[in-house]
């Protein structure tokens, strides 16, 4: 370099997350438009321009507020111009300068730069801390193993402490904010101290690294000599014509294999397995899966049955018991339970109860159990879209598993449970199958002896499970499947039922479960109709076990608040205290008819509804108007009524003109 700069105008260079020192040597790839034009500007001169570092990194066009006040003047080197219009600039930091003022010179941006002078005299004190700087280079050279030799010579070579200071820095991983902090810093002693102590903690850091490098490659080692030590021990095995089956585990799985009963395609896939799994590393993963797999295997239940106890004497005392009402139901169980006993089981069709919310599918699958003293299993099918939850996935698969209804058999234990399929209705379908057309195999009694779960990649034999299914629509359930099933429909509970329900089963329930006695709350006939017919609406009788539990709460906290108080029957008004004005108004059906009204009738999966329609009639052309929200059979009702009415106009004394 030619004569010293001390100040004046160059061309500014803004950089992202780097700084420069002066001594050093760096490559810097220049892309945006503005260091362009300051690089151009920079070549037609004397080739001096002013590296600095920017505040934010994100600002693609800085201006003087986002740039450090102290930077490097540097020479350019080498330009080497790349095709995309960009350019790759060796430049080589020659000194510390502040940007005393910045403008723009034909759209450039440009700062007037004066030499950052730190001269302060080498002394004792600057000779400690170079020193102790040295010392932890060469610590940090060291422990971390990023420092070549040559480099780390060429530092101990620097006598100039200023130069020794900024070649340190250069060459630690430190941040943008330290290493400007260096620079900006105009005492020799401040760039020292703060050297020190960046370098102090860079070592630290290089320490733990070290200490994890170490500590992983040692546990590296050792699995790699436990895996030599076991290929050893097996081949010494080999040798002497000792089994791997020495192994505790292998032996409970042999075992397991021998008494668990399995079809004579499993018993020969399992063992098949088995010697497979004795002459693998046994901390491969591939042994793993396989042992799993085995366990799987041997704990589904193969043989093991429950013994039928079918009396239909008790099976209708059961039926009794637990449901009021449900005549023809009950009748249809009864007669299905009289086929299993006398023809097998297998024999029988698939029962499918069809109902709204609350009549009490689950629980009537629940008495089936109970009435032929088997185990009862329950999976709820609502919102499975996978087939895979039905067959489950191949167990190559990381994390695979068998299908719900092969977990559900593993849970019973047993060959032959009441299986209930919940919410049959509620299945989907996407991307990845159609669940629905795999309980097809499931509910075929020709082919549910060969059911075949993907993770198990043996048939299962599902001809003995009792599989009964719950929906609240049929609207759901695809016709395929609707097909092998038969549809015993629910309609729901009338209020003399819902009555009788209460008294004797929900009431007592709710009184057991919120520990409260007969006489501490007490609710006669005519209150449990209010109940019914002014706190519920619907088909079955969930939400009015929800408002009777409300009540106990309530009475519950009454006792608690004022336990000498003397508990009498609920009366109306009492009843209008706890639970609020009515929230349905009781229609009454026995209503004569009336001149412009009639009664409409709304039917939902959730029970009936009662719709008083009112009716007038007008001069016009004879067209019919319907208002409201009425639906496609509503408005074909009410069109049926008027020509019933026109057909027998003579009948009814009508001018067949109206």
């Amino acid at each position: 370099m030619g004569e010293r700069f001390e100040s004046g105008y160059l061309p500014v260079l803004p950089l992202k997350e780097l700084v420069v020192y002066p001594g050093s040597v760096a490559p810097i790839l220049v892309m945006r438009d503005l260091s362009m034009r300051g690089l151009e500007q920079c070549l037609n001169r004397d080739k001096l321009i002013f590296l600095v570092c920017q505040k934010d990194v994100t600002v693609e066009e800085p201006s003087a507020h986002d740039l450090h006040p102290v930077g490097t003047v540097a020479e350019i080197v080498q330009v080497l111009r790349l095709p995309d219009g960009t350019a790759k600039v060796l430049v080589e930091g020659q000194w510390a300068a502040r940007a005393v003022q910045y403008d723009t010179e034909e759209g450039n941006l440009r700062a007037f730069v004066a030499l950052n002078q730190v001269s302060e005299p080498t002394s004792a004190t600057i000779v400690a801390h170079q020193r102790a700087a040295l010392a932890g280079f060469e610590h940090y050279a060291e422990v971390s193993e990023r420092i070549p030799a040559d480099l780390l010579s060429s530092v101990r070579s620097i006598r100039e402490p200023l130069a020794f200071v900024y070649g340190v820095a250069a060459n630690v991983p430190l941040k943008v904010e330290e290493k400007q902090e260096i620079l900006e810093s105009n005492s020799l002693e401040e760039k020292f101290i703060l050297l020190n102590q960046y370098l102090d903690e860079e070592n630290q850091i290089a320490e733990i690294e070290q200490k994890i490098d170490g500590q992983v490659k040692v546990q590296i080692d050792k699995s790699q000599r436990e895996y030599y030590l076991n290929e050893q021990l097996k081949a010494i095995e080999r040798e002497l014509g000792v089994s791997g089956e020495d192994d505790p585990e292998l032996r409970e799985l042999a075992r397991a294999i021998e008494e668990t009963g399995l079809s004579e395609e499993a018993r020969s896939k399992a063992e098949r397995e088995l010697g497979r799994l004795t002459r693998m590393p046994s901390m491969s993963p591939e042994a793993a899966v396989t042992r799993t797999w085995l366990e799987w295997l041997t704990e589904m239940p193969w043989s093991k049955a429950t013994e039928d106890t079918i009396e239909l004497a008790e099976a209708r005392r059961i039926l009794d018991k637990d449901h009021y009402g449900l005549k023809k139901i009950k009748e249809r169980i009864l007669e299905f339970l009289a086929v299993v006993k006398h023809a097998g089981p297998g024999r029988g069709p698939i029962l499918c109860f069809v109902g709204p919310p609350g009549v009490g599918k689950t629980s009537l699958g629940r008495s089936i159990a109970r009435c032929t003293s088997r185990e009862f299993v329950r999976i709820s099918l609502g919102g499975v879209r996978d087939e895979a939850e039905i067959r489950g996935h191949r167990r190559t698969y990381v994390g695979a598993l068998p299908g719900k209804i092969v977990q559900s058999m593993k849970r019973a234990s047993v060959i032959n449970p009441v299986f209930l399929l919940d919410e049959v209705d509620k299945m989907s379908s996407d991307f990845r199958g159609d669940p629905a057309s795999a309980l097809l195999e499931v509910l075929d009694p020709e082919q549910n002896k060969t059911f075949a779960d993907h993770y198990l990649e043996v048939d299962y034999d599902l001809s003995r499970v009792m599989f009964i299914a719950t929906a609240n629509t049929v609207d759901g359930i695809p016709y395929p499947l609707l097909d092998r099933m038969e549809l015993i429909r629910l309609p729901g509970y009338t209020e003399e039922e819902k009555r009788h329900i209460a008294m004797r089963h929900l009431l007592p329930r709710q009184r057991e479960q919120h520990g409260l006695r007969a006489p501490q709350i007490k609710i006669t006939v005519p209150v449990m109709k209010r109940v019914i017919t002014e706190y519920t609406r619907e088909a079955g009788v969930r939400n009015l076990d929800r408002t009777i539990a409300q009540l106990c709460r309530k009475v519950t906290r009454e006792l608690v608040e004022q336990p000498r108080r003397k508990q009498a029957p609920l009366s109306i008004e009492r009843l209008r205290k706890l639970l609020g004005p009515p929230q349905y108004e009781d229609m009454d059906m026995e209503k004569k008819p009336e001149v412009g009204m009639t009664m409409g009738l709304a039917w939902t999966e959730s029970g009936g509804e009662l719709l008083p329609v009112e009716v007038t009639l007008m001069k016009g052309k004879g067209n019919l108007q319907l208002t409201g929200k009425l639906g496609e059979v509503m408005q074909e009702s009410a069109k049926a009524a008027l020509s019933w009415i026109r057909s027998h106009a003579e009948e009814l004394g009508i001018d067949p003109g109206f």
